[in-house]
């Protein structure tokens, strides 16, 4: 579900370069990573329309909430609703990104599957 061609970042780059990007690839969100793809932080569009000569660490939203790939998808759309979460980043365990899931689709794949959700013991 997790779309794997999300725009990313680096800390160090101006805003006005990344912002850029993003637009041309008909996103609005932009996960901020590290060299080894983990994930850092996230700009949404209330970011990306910021001074452009800033720097991309300068404006991120920090430790942004995500998600493990073995999270059921009906978990997920709740939790993205309940905290209205446009989107979250899909990490693996060390926090090396994975995709971005949007809600829309998650809310979506989760509605009216029954064995969409976690399983208590």
């Amino acid at each position: 579900m997790a779309k794997k061609d999300v725009p990313t970042a680096t800390s160090k780059e101006r805003l006005g370069v990344v912002t850029e990007r993003v637009r041309r690839a008909g996103s609005d969100a932009v996960v901020v990573i590290d060299e080894q793809r983990i994930v850092l932080g996230l700009l949404r569009a209330k970011e990306l329309a910021m001074d452009p000569g800033l720097t991309v660490e300068a404006v991120m939203r920090p430790g942004p909430s995500t998600f493990r790939p073995y999270v059921p998808i009906k978990e997920m759309a709740d939790y993205m609703t309940k905290k209205d979460l446009a989107s979250a980043p899909i990490t693996t365990s060390d926090g090396k990104l994975v995709g971005l899931l949007l809600r829309a689709d998650a809310v979506a794949q989760a509605e009216g599957c029954e064995d969409c959700a976690r399983k208590m013991i």
